[in-house]
């Protein structure tokens, strides 16, 4: 296999794992509480990012300026997107919380508009449409009326929103260290120090009382979620990007709300809705309008590969 090829099937591998994320993390939070999963998830996600940061050998210790911006980023991508996503897997479908999430990227233009005045043509200004539009089309399953836009019912498809606008705060947020950082030292760094945080929280609910209510499913969640999700998904993206230009290995990121429609249908029985499907493709259609019509933005993809975390 060439390198070229190695490096795509990293790429791809990485937004599989991420799509079937949010089924494993739906599993696992009609067993125990977010924080719970939070805390158990990234102290395994951790370990591997810690082991492929000594085996790169790329530690470096940061300075005081540094280490106050990895917190911040720390606590905006795990103690709360993972808490805004887990929270909202509760309310709502995993296939709605991938439609939705894949709404970042059109986020991360509207944000450089009015951070990097870049210029909006035709052609974002028509795909943040054909996103917005798809994303109402996905909340209210086809049906756009008082009762499917009236909380409580959309609460976790709000949530999914939010965790996509609170990743596009990171995406920005990160740029500035990833330009003077390595990428997977960085992510060791920001999960870390986001497992930190979250662990006054778990003290206070005493989630360690949850841990015994696991299933054997419950863990395997777990275990997915930690290694390949928190872990090798990230080592095998910066792998990608190191290789092939950030905007082709970007679109690797349209296949993981098809993996969870899949996988949720498969291990979770979620009913098919091809309201949900027509709703979800026109973000992903909305979304590449938006990434093609600007080549400034092709940047972008680069740091919101790290997340698209999104998961």
């Amino acid at each position: 296999m060439s390198e070229l090829r190695l490096n795509q099937l990293k790429a791809l591998l990485a937004a599989v794992f991420w799509g079937a994320s949010f089924v494993a993390t739906r599993a696992a939070v009609h067993e125990i509480s977010p924080i719970t999963l939070i805390v158990l998830r990234f102290a395994l996600g951790v370990l591997v990012l810690l082991f492929a940061v000594a085996r790169l050998r790329v530690l470096k210790w940061v300075g005081a300026r540094d280490f106050v911006l990895l917190a911040v980023l720390g606590a905006i991508a795990v103690l709360v997107h993972q808490g805004l996503q887990a929270t909202g897997l509760i309310l709502t479908t995993a296939s709605s919380m991938a439609w939705l999430v894949a709404l970042q990227p059109a986020f991360t233009a509207v944000l450089a508009l009015f951070i990097l005045q870049e210029k909006f043509n035709v052609g974002k200004i028509l795909g943040l449409v054909i996103a917005f539009v798809g994303a109402i089309v996905v909340v209210t399953r086809g049906a756009p009326t008082a009762d499917t836009l009236h909380l409580p019912s959309t609460t976790g498809d709000l949530l999914a929103v939010a965790s996509a606008l609170n990743w596009t705060i990171f995406t920005v947020a990160s740029k500035p260290l990833l330009r003077r950082m390595q990428p997977t030292l960085m992510m060791a760094y920001v999960m870390l120090i986001g497992w930190a945080l979250t662990l006054p929280f778990f003290a206070v609910t005493q989630g360690w009382n949850e841990i015994s209510h696991l299933s054997i499913n419950g863990w395997l969640a777990i275990v997915y979620l930690g290694i390949f999700c928190s872990g090798i998904a990230y080592i095998f993206w910066y792998d990608a990007l190191a290789h092939i230009d950030a905007s082709k290995v970007s679109a690797f990121i349209y296949v993981e709300p098809i993996v969870t429609v899949v996988v949720a249908g498969l291990l979770l029985g979620e009913e098919f809705s091809v309201m949900s499907l027509v709703g979800g493709l026109a973000i992903l259609l909305g979304v590449y309008l938006v990434n093609r019509s600007g080549a400034r933005l092709a940047v972008a993809p680069k740091s919101i590969g790290v997340s698209i975390a999104r998961d």
